[in-house]
């Protein structure tokens, strides 16, 4: 049997990998009430991935291991996890739990991590409408003194 690579993220790697990891895939879905009726449903899309696991550091320097480990928590900021035997991905290191008083010789823990989504244009881009006298749209270019005018509506 093949031994397993150790788990990385960022520039940590873990001596020897969590004894449990589950990855979360969640849709966000919205309900909405229908007056003396039942609900309708809305489908938002897919959300980020979660992963959590735990384990433990055991033996000498254990609670310095976990130390270690916090100090990648802390610097935050989107990294790379690699697990052993799923795909590689763009995380943020969102939870790290100690599950007991520390012992030097052992530590438990929990983590999570949310996978990010890099699919957007991280560019802003400024849009502007100004209504001309036509009631038309068009954009501004420098020395316009147009303005948008209200448009006002009576629902009877």
């Amino acid at each position: 049997m093949a031994r397993l690579q150790p788990m990385r993220y960022k520039d940590y790697v873990w001596p020897h990998n969590p004894e449990r990891y589950s990855i979360t895939y969640r849709r966000r879905v919205a309900v909405q009430e229908v007056p003396y009726g039942y609900y309708t449903m809305q489908n938002l899309g897919q959300s980020c991935r979660v992963m959590t696991g735990s384990g433990a550091f055991v033996g000498e320097g254990a609670y310095e291991e976990f130390k270690r480990l916090a100090t990648v928590y802390y610097t935050g900021g989107e990294g790379i996890l690699v697990h052993p035997c799923w795909q590689s991905a763009h995380v943020y290191f969102v939870g790290l739990s100690l599950e007991q008083v520390p012992r030097p010789d052992y530590v438990a823990y929990t983590f999570e991590f949310w996978e990010s989504y890099d699919g957007y244009d991280a560019v802003l881009q400024t849009v502007t409408d100004v209504r001309d006298d036509t009631g038309g749209s068009g954009g501004t270019q420098p020395g316009d003194t147009a303005q948008s005018a209200a448009v006002y509506h009576t629902v009877r």
